[in-house]
């Protein structure tokens, strides 16, 4: 008897001790706030520069999801992600996000619905169809909504959550989707947060690309910037409003005067982006006769870029690591077989890990590419941001440029000029390449206000200006993204590697790591799942209930035994 209070006493202490430390736990949890993230990319850990960014909301972030219904399995997993990416916003945000999940197709009236699908639409959130497939076999269409709408402070701005790359399989579209929500919706925040957009220039007049040859990227940056078409002409003002300025691949002398304001731009402390081809091949003719030539181009800025630190030469690489073409591989008078070969003047090219610009980005398509080397400017950084492969080597102008070239095996050894540099970031205060030249009538303009050294500030050259061009659908006449590659239907790392140039030139670093963020795809084996679906599932359901039997029935033995009399 005397035992059995003892019993009830303990278990009375226990459960009271219990009750204190869960409450104690939850009072020290009020106050402290920390989240474990087991996963080994950390795909639940937002980023610093976002949880400073969530941390000085100071009003509600409300987000429409319109991403609910009955999806299949992959777009579930987006959902989720999405619910919980939202819930680490919220959490760092002191509970200032809120959000809902839509579902526009909910109304099981057809006009009610449509109407609701033009107001999205109208919005700018495009729709995506999507084919299901029923239980009999069949399939039917869905229209859904991958997209999130933030509002902070009487603004909106569109998050598209599915990342529509042609040519990319549908689940890697998912996995791509997921790894770039925080990017998407933190990108989406710092503009409602910070609405006054830098400037960012594409200069013309000098044969540079045109807009539908830059599209891509141009729309891209129109939710960061605002970007415009710059024409010099002489005026000294011209660059005035502009942070950064895109040189992207010049085809005529840019004159003098033209040159200074550039070079006053920098002295300003301007960035410039610089995409500049050193050698003109003539690609009709390669395409009509399959020959061309290679031949050094005259564009009067060999002295500028030589004086900032960096020097482009009058070459072309070739590089085994490389995209491929299409050939006729058929006999004459046959009907043709167009095989893929590879074309050793269109380098992939790697990445510099070390560097946040390149850090993460996938392989880099190049065009008749040159090399560069950097010049002992005093007090100038550089920075080699991209090499060639092992297996490369250069070919000085002028040279023959023949298609000729896929029809023999080409020895590796022959490629002797390995990591060839392509692209290089400069930093530091430069100095004007007007210092010790005689140009009064400019110099003592006061509208100049000129200066023989910059501030600190900083300029990327790439030796080939087709990097940052997009193709055209001919059909259509609609800029394909920027990377695309319609012959091998996949999608190179230029596209980023633009965007990381820009966001590191003006300053927004912080958007770099997240764009090159990397969550690991870990699908299910289908065919190991179809083998062993009964096995599993046993394992799953029958085995834990059998367990809690199992420690039930021993539990009962073990007491029964310990109390009986």
């Amino acid at each position: 008897m005397t035992q059995k209070r003892g019993n009830k006493k303990r278990d009375i202490i226990w459960l009271v001790l219990s009750i204190a430390i869960v409450v104690l736990c939850n009072f020290i949890g009020s106050f402290v706030f920390h989240r474990f993230d087991l996963t080994s990319e950390k795909r639940y850990t937002l980023s610093d520069d976002t949880k400073k960014m969530m941390e000085s909301v100071n009003d509600i972030v409300y987000v429409k999801v319109y991403l609910d219904g009955d999806f299949p399995s992959g777009f579930k997993r987006l959902k989720s992600e999405t619910k919980e990416m939202l819930d680490e916003f919220r959490a760092y945000s002191h509970g200032n996000v809120q959000y809902e999940f839509i579902n526009p197709s909910a109304n099981p009236d057809t006009k009610v619905r449509d109407a609701f699908y033009r107001q999205l639409y109208n919005q700018g959130l495009t729709p995506t169809n999507l084919q299901v497939k029923d239980d009999n076999g069949g399939s039917s269409e869905q229209v859904i909504f991958p997209w999130a709408v933030i509002s902070y402070k009487g603004q909106s701005a569109p998050v598209q959550l599915l990342q529509n790359d042609p040519g990319v399989p549908p689940d890697e579209a998912l996995n791509n989707s997921v790894q770039k929500l925080e990017y998407d919706f933190a990108s989406a925040m710092r503009i409602l947060k910070n609405p006054v957009r830098r400037e960012v220039g594409f200069l013309y007049g000098h044969g540079e690309l045109d807009s539908l040859r830059v599209a891509d990227i141009t729309n891209t940056l129109n939710d960061f910037y605002v970007t415009k078409r710059v024409k010099i002409e002489g005026r000294l003002k011209s660059l005035q409003d502009i942070g950064l300025l895109i040189i992207a691949n010049p085809d005529t002398i840019i004159n003098e005067k033209d040159k200074f304001i550039i070079d006053q731009f920098v002295m300003h402390g301007g960035k410039i982006l610089w995409l500049v081809n050193s050698v003109y091949t003539n690609m009709d003719s390669l395409h009509h006769s399959g020959i061309t030539m290679g031949l050094p181009r005259e564009l009067n800025l060999n002295d500028m870029l030589f004086n900032y630190g960096a020097r482009i030469n009058t070459d072309i690489v070739q590089d085994m690591q490389c995209s491929m073409i299409p050939i006729n591989k058929a006999f004459r008078g046959s009907p043709p077989d167009w095989q893929l070969v590879p074309w050793v003047y269109t380098p992939l090219v790697g990445n510099n890990p070390q560097n946040i610009i390149t850090k993460n980005l996938d392989l880099i398509e190049f065009n008749f590419a040159s090399s560069l080397d950097t010049i002992g400017s005093e007090g100038i950084k550089k920075t080699f941001l991209l090499r060639t492969s092992k297996y490369s080597r250069l070919a000085e102008t002028p040279t023959r440029v023949s298609l000729g070239i896929v029809e023999y095996p080409l020895a590796m050894q022959q490629f002797d000029k390995p990591f060839q540099p392509l692209a290089v970031l400069l930093e530091g205060k430069f100095k004007s390449l007007y210092t010790n030249r005689d140009i009064p009538k400019i110099v003592n303009d006061k509208e100049i206000d000129y200066k023989y050294q910059s501030p600190e500030t900083k300029m990327i050259v790439i030796a080939d200006g087709n990097v940052i061009k997009n193709e055209v659908q001919q059909s259509t006449g609609r800029a394909l993204p920027l990377g695309y590659d319609f012959y091998t239907n996949r999608t190179y790392g230029n596209k980023n590697f633009i965007l990381n140039c820009i966001n590191y030139l003006t300053g927004d670093e912080s958007l770099i790591p997240l764009r090159g963020r990397e969550i690991k795809l870990r699908l299910l084996d289908k065919k190991k799942i179809a083998n062993e679906r009964l096995q599993w599932q046993i394992i799953n359901t029958v085995l834990p209930s059998l367990l809690i039997i199992i420690y039930g029935m021993i539990q009962f033995f073990v007491r029964k035994r310990k109390y009986s009399l």
